[in-house]
């Protein structure tokens, strides 16, 4: 019987690996260093574990006491294994698994091996014996151990089987089965989403109408009238196609009063827009509305762009809901149909189904208007004008989605004949939406829209990344091959394996074709996701428990997985991702749950997007201050990491680049510290240490910066000129001016010089020891530590709550610049000051930190929709497993964009100066092509 191998080393079983991180970095830690694999999801880190284990002791077979007692019983384990088993013989010697590596040797020297052994037989027997934390260790015996026990081996379970890579794989399953499905739906149900709009949908809440599969987009007065300028609308139908109209028209002028003769037919008209839309008065489906819709057939006559066309109640009513009276009906209906047919060759007709009434509220002459007569009728026009053409899709398009609208509101009825105006209004919008979407596009309405063309831009990427995959394929196989034949041998004498020769390390080439071959995949999904119309889109709708009830589910698990901080200095390392990381889920929360109306958790998000300013200019200035380091090699490695995954999706989603506004935000500010630091003088700590005069001077840069920042902020105009000048303008112009950025700018002006000047007087005060930032230690002394606590919880509490009793957001956004840092320097202290607080950090929330900048990015388009106006939809019909399995791509995704982007970075912005400049010379080439293709591709539209 063979005996098993020693455990591999702790790095070897728990690899643990720092990944280079986006952004700004801590002082004790500058962000370099080679990108690595993917860290195992909330991994503990095994030298920690080494060294708990060591503290804490091992308990089961061999007792608690010192290192030496435990020595001697592991030894007389050993041989007690060893006589049991039969595996150890006197005077035996060690093979070449054995730990004392030794040709000889003796009996002791399989004891380490043999007590490895049977320790592990003992874990697996009784997990008591495994280490605890030092924690549970110093409690009663009993549940509170064996509660430890299970949190940790919980965690190890976890991760031991489900790692980061695995994730990515069932995410890539889970994203082709799901895009299978929805191709088989959509040639199965057909690809026209305005039927979806007509035909499907629910209430989300109250008055939020959600058609299936798309979003619909409210439109404004200036919207309307600009899609239907120069446009005739007609209404033909009863009281209930009146109302309709009514709700049609105000949407072009709200103040259209409903007044006038109602059985008679009413005319409205636009002349600034040229709108025309009228009512005609034809209760019944008889030989009149027959006539007038004849009329419009004739070639001669100008016929309406669109008509309304619905009758029923009234034939009901009149003939006392006689079966004679749905003869007719069916008779009158089939005479008109193929008139209809004929006109909507050239105008959309639309004809609307009866909705049902509220029998108990119906007066005395319309009891005899029953919802059994209504779905006989709605049935008998449903068969007749769907079969009025033979071999083909009928043209005229059922209106049948208000019979749903009034299923649920149909109780709010004044007569329980017609609607309450809500649901009315909703009825017009949709109208609005089928014929306007295709016209105006907005970004929000995506019924009705077809997937729009492919750019100049779009072509050309899309044959970049064809041939980067092809290209992988093809250098894979070479390699595979060139693999094949290293492959090590069997000696057939000794018949022990031969390596020919060891393997070589992955070229830089290898790596390049790799990472733009799977970036074309993920920018493959990116465009199904939100521009290809593959999957489906809804509507945000707010309501607190979509906010708060996340919000609360990751504080849970952010608190279950918790660690020990390798040091304990103010923001380390595993803190400021800690920081950024629950400060993204929480943005992440806020977008996909529309929590944007309401506005004190609307000035709540604002604060965490500074807060991420504010570790910009913390972050940089640190560095730069303590490391000296100006060179253009970490300059461009920190634009390249802020702006390679935006550049690409600009290309590919036909975006510009202000729309993805937070990264030109931080990489202006970037070079904003860049600059205030680099020019003459340089001053650095080490320069700064020899003569105080320094301090001081530095104090004057940022001085200067702070009146440049003051002078923009209340100079729009000059600000605008900057910024307009070419090429500037192509990057930060939105809609044709820069008024965009100029807002986001100056709603967090102040707060990188905050962070910037934080940082000065943090390492100001750590160099001359003022600061107690040992393990366990508060940060001053006790009584300084627990006064400045109590400013700090008093400030943190005095900003919510002026957050929450702000009026309105222009008013909440013109004080948030001077006050935000109120509330990020209290949560630092209270983070800070005491030191138990300083030791622990939360793994879960430090592993999104780290990939917090793909996650702000990728939600535009892989976890909203429609451009973060909407949700996206894999999972129709179960709102919560597809917020399950949509968030999960999602993450998967951001984290392999970041791994490319750091392998990326390493190859394209090499530290070789000579190398750089070439590399630049080839990166300036390429935008400049970027910006004529551009042009030429602006051109063609307009």
């Amino acid at each position: 019987m063979s005996l098993p191998l020693l455990p591999p080393p702790a790095a070897a079983r728990d690899p643990v690996t720092p990944e280079v991180r986006l952004g700004p970095v801590t002082p004790e830690h500058p962000a370099s260093g080679h990108p690595s694999q993917a860290q195992p999801l909330l991994r503990q880190e095994a030298k920690g574990e080494e060294e708990e284990g060591e503290e804490t002791g091992v308990q089961g077979a061999w007792g608690n006491g010192t290192a030496e007692q435990r020595r001697r019983g592991w030894g007389e384990a050993a041989e007690a294994v060893a006589a049991e088993e039969g595996q150890v013989e006197a005077g035996g010697t060690a093979g070449s698994g054995s730990p004392a590596g030794g040709a000889g040797g003796g009996r002791g020297d399989w004891r380490p091996l043999l007590a490895w052994l049977l320790w592990r037989r003992q874990l697996q027997c009784c997990p008591c014996a495994a280490p605890l934390p030092r924690s549970a260790a110093r409690c009663c015996h009993g549940g509170t151990k064996m509660a430890a026990l299970a949190y940790n081996l919980g965690k190890r379970e976890i991760n031991h089987y489900f790692s980061v890579r695995s994730a990515k794989v069932l995410a890539l399953v889970a994203v082709l089965l799901l895009a299978l499905c929805h191709l088989a739906s959509r040639r199965y149900r057909g690809n026209d989403s305005c039927e979806y709009l007509l035909s499907s949908g629910r209430f989300l809440g109250e008055k939020v109408w959600q058609p299936h599969s798309c979003m619909m987009h409210k439109y404004k007065i200036s919207e309307a009238k600009n899609c239907l300028v120069d446009k005739h609308i007609a209404f033909i139908g009863d009281s209930r196609i009146r109302q309709l109209f009514y709700s049609f028209v105000k949407i072009i002028n709200p103040q259209f009063k409903e007044e006038g003769n109602k059985h008679e037919n009413i005319p409205f008209e636009d002349k600034t827009a040229s709108v025309k839309v009228d009512f005609l008065w034809h209760p019944e489906v008889n030989g009149s509305m027959k006539q007038c819709i004849k009329v419009w057939t004739e070639d001669s006559v100008a016929k309406p762009h669109v008509v309304v066309a619905g009758a029923a109640t009234w034939s009901i009513k009149i003939h006392n809901g006689s079966n004679e009276a749905l003869s007719q009906y069916k008779m009158n209906i089939t005479s008109i149909a193929p008139l209809l047919e004929k006109l909507a060759k050239t105008s959309d007709v639309y004809w609307v189904l009866q909705d049902p009434v509220y029998e108990d509220l119906l007066s005395e002459n319309r009891k005899m208007i029953t919802n059994e007569k209504i779905d006989a009728y709605n049935e008998a026009a449903i068969s007749i004008l769907n079969s009025s053409t033979r071999n083909s899709k009928s043209n005229v398009k059922m209106f049948s989605v208000s019979k749903l609208i009034a299923q649920e509101t149909i109780m709010e009825s004044l007569d329980g004949l017609h609607l309450p105006e809500s649901s009315r209004e909703t009825s017009a919008m949709i109208l609005m939406n089928v014929y306007c979407n295709r016209i105006l596009k907005p970004v929000d309405g995506s019924c009705c829209q077809p997937r729009p063309p492919l750019t100049l831009l779009q072509k050309l990427a899309a044959c970049f990344f064809t041939l980067s995959i092809i290209g992988y394929l093809i250098f894979y196989i070479i390699h595979h091959n060139a693999h094949r034949k290293n492959k090590p041998c069997t000696d057939l004498e000794s018949g022990e394996e031969k390596k020919n020769i060891i393997n070589p390390p992955v070229s830089p080439l290898g790596i390049l074709l790799q990472s733009f071959c799977k970036l074309g995949l993920i920018m493959a999904y990116f465009y199904m996701c939100d521009r290809a119309n593959l999957f489906m889109k809804e509507n945000k709708f707010y309501t607190h428990s979509t906010f708060f009830i996340p919000i609360i589910y990751i504080l849970v698990l952010g608190v279950f997985y918790n660690e020990n901080t390798k040091e304990t200095k103010v923001l380390n390392r595993e803190q400021t991702d800690e920081w950024k990381g629950w400060m993204q889920l929480v943005i992440l929360i806020y977008h996909i749950s529309g929590a944007s109306t309401f506005l004190p958790v609307y000035m709540h998000i604002r604060v965490l997007v500074a807060a991420y300013l504010f570790q910009t200019g913390y972050g940089h200035f640190s560095y730069f201050w303590i490391k000296g380091d100006f060179g253009i090699h970490r300059v461009c490695q920190v634009l390249f990491r802020l702006n390679f995954l935006v550049v690409v999706l600009c290309i590919v989603m036909d975006r510009p680049y202000q729309f993805y506004y937070f990264v030109p935000l931080v990489t202006v500010w970037f070079m904003v510290i860049y600059v205030t630091l680099a020019l003459w003088p340089q001053i650095i700590q080490k320069k700064a240490n020899g003569n105080c005069f320094w301090h001081f001077g530095l104090l004057l840069k940022l001085a200067f910066l702070l009146l440049c920042i003051c002078f923009l902020a209340y100079s729009q105009g000059a600000f605008e000129k900057i910024f307009s000048l070419w090429p500037l303008s192509k990057c930060f112009e939105l809609k044709g001016n820069v008024y965009e950025w100029w807002f986001r700018w100056r709603l967090d002006r102040y707060v990188v010089f905050h962070g910037m000047l934080f940082a000065f007087i943090y390492l100001a005060l750590q160099k001359r020891q003022v600061l107690s930032e040992g393990k366990g230690e508060p940060l001053f002394s006790n009584k300084v530590s627990n006064f400045l606590l109590f400013i700090s919880v008093v400030s943190f509490l005095t900003y919510s709550i002026w957050a929450s009793s702000c009026k309105n957001k222009a008013e909440c956004n013109e004080l948030h610049p001077s006050v935000s840092v109120v509330q990020i320097l209290a949560f630092i202290l209270i983070r800070n000051i005491p030191g138990y607080a300083r030791s622990v950090y939360s793994s879960f929330f430090a592993w999104f930190g780290k990939i917090s900048l793909e996650l702000f990015i990728c939600q535009y388009h892989i976890w909203l929709a429609a451009d973060t106006r909407g949700i996206l939809v894999l999972i129709p019909g179960n709102p919560m497993l597809n917020i399950i399995v949509s968030t999960f791509i999602f993450v998967c995704v951001a984290h392999e964009i970041s791994q490319i982007t750091n392998d990326l970075a390493q190859i394209i912005i090499p530290k070789d100066n000579s190398s750089l400049l070439k590399r630049l010379a080839c990166i300036a080439a390429f935008f400049c092509g970027l910006l004529i293709l551009s042009s030429v591709q602006d051109k063609s539209r307009h």
